[in-house]
């Protein structure tokens, strides 16, 4: 194993883990190098290349926004999201620019950051560029970046490498299958949770775990209290409206016997907050990554407000839960929907989900597997096909069903034995197969599917 947990869930803004998070943390890793090799001074220029998807869908996914504060030295889970437009806006209208917060230069957003539309690097769609150039105009530095999903940045030296950089930290329970940890969890007599954990303990203190996840949970409830008290217009050329603060309003005047669908209104709900939330570029958690940051969210909310005994150990089986099978989408295949199309990002979550609610209902290690599996096979083949390049439709309802598809696999695991026919290792093999036999139009770059027939307002 060589992700945390605290990889698969990091503290960010909208709209996109890969389009923004990624870009504003390549821009600021940037910055850190010539400020750590002695070259920030001799800056007199940046200019930034977003290539691929980046390039084909920068503007709605918020990537220049992101580059222009990764050069000013913000970094994603630190910037106020409330503050991001207007730091960008001075930078706009001013022509100038403080790298890191402390080196001020000539900048012109329209000019110096350059979306190469129809262009991509050979090792990932979502590639990056950026140069510095002293006052002659010479080559300071450049270095190329790659947001490879799920906020993950990875740099020149790692292209040609696997898309994951080991992390030589020895584990008590390395694990690179769903069979694996199975059978790990059989061998020890543990749930998967504790697996997990003993793995955590290698980085932290059990005490450390404890209370990072909890915080995780706390920015997952906030990003839900604002986005169902939130109404207006999301920003973008769709007009779309906000749907989570009128529903919220509706389910809690409701009165007389609710019926029988009555949680998944609340699942639905929830589910909205979040993507409506990281849509108007506020903060969400990735869970694998922001355009399906909405589903372990929905489906922990939906714990905590029906599941009897719900606590915070609950919370924590659940997302070490979660995050040990997103590290298995990960390692073996992608969480990027520019490289597996968005079956690598809802698909994910969705298993992750299921498989977290799976645990803390009393399923076995065989039965979570089993979960997990479900979750992503009824959703292989998912286009990432947003339209006017907006993380918004169909993103946002998409993560509203797959919160209610995680909760029915949970469920189905829980009547069963954990003995079925595809187990999740080959699920997940044939999401990357398909996703290398899918068309790179359904690939992040809102030129297929519903973006290609649902004309911009």
């Amino acid at each position: 194993m060589t992700i945390s947990v605290f990889d698969m869930f990091k503290v960010g803004i909208g709209p996109s883990s890969s389009h923004t998070v990624g870009p504003m943390r390549a821009a600021f890793l940037f910055v850190s190098r010539l400020a750590g090799s002695g070259l920030l001074e001799r800056t007199a220029t940046v200019r930034v290349e977003l290539f691929g998807s980046l390039g084909a869908t920068g503007h709605g996914h918020g990537s220049v926004k992101a580059v222009v504060l990764g050069l000013a030295g913000h970094q994603p889970h630190l910037v106020d999201p409330v503050a991001a437009d207007p730091m960008v806006d001075d930078v706009r209208n001013s022509g100038r620019i403080s790298l890191g917060g402390t080196h001020e230069i000539p900048f012109s957003i329209d000019d110096d950051v350059v979306l190469h539309r129809n262009k991509r690097l050979d090792f990932h769609s979502n590639g990056m560029v950026l140069h510095a150039h002293d006052a002659a105009g010479a080559v300071v530095e450049r270095r190329e970046y790659y947001s490879v999903g799920g906020g993950f940045v990875l740099d020149e030296d790692d292209a040609g490498a696997p898309v994951l950089v080991e992390d030589p930290t020895p584990v008590a329970h390395p694990f690179s299958t769903g069979d694996e940890l199975v059978g790990l969890a059989r061998e020890h007599g543990l749930p998967i949770s504790q697996i997990m954990l003993a793995n955590e303990l290698s980085w932290r203190t059990e005490e450390e775990v404890r209370a990072e996840l909890l915080h995780i949970w706390s920015v997952m409830q906030e990003c839900v209290e604002r986005g169902t008290t939130t109404g207006g217009v999301l920003p973008g050329g769709l007009k779309v409206r906000r749907r989570a603060a009128t529903l919220r309003t509706r389910l809690e005047s409701a009165t007389g016997d609710p019926d029988a669908l009555h949680a998944m209104e609340w699942v639905t709900l929830y589910a909205l907050a979040v993507n409506e939330e990281n849509a108007a570029g506020g903060r969400v958690v990735t869970a694998p990554t922001n355009g399906a940051a909405g589903i372990v969210p929905a489906v922990l909310h939906y714990a905590a407000r029906f599941l009897p005994g719900f606590d915070d150990d609950a919370v924590v089986r659940f997302l070490l839960t979660a995050g040990a099978v997103g590290v298995l989408f990960k390692k073996n295949a992608s969480i990027s929907g520019a490289e597996v199309g968005c079956q690598g990002e809802v698909g994910s979550a969705c298993a992750m989900a299921a498989a977290g609610l799976a645990e803390i209902i009393g399923c076995t290690p065989e039965q979570v597997e089993n979960a997990a599996e479900i979750g992503i096979e009824h959703n292989l083949g998912l286009t990432c096909d947003p339209v006017g390049g907006l993380v918004q439709i169909p993103c946002i309802e998409r993560n509203a069903v797959a919160s209610v598809k995680a909760i029915t696999a949970a469920r189905m695991a829980l009547h069963g034995d954990g003995v079925h026919h595809v187990s999740l290792d080959k699920a997940i093999k044939t999401m990357r197969e398909t996703g290398a036999d899918m068309k790179d139009k359904y690939k992040e770059t809102a030129r297929g599917g519903l973006a290609l027939n649902i004309v911009e307002c």
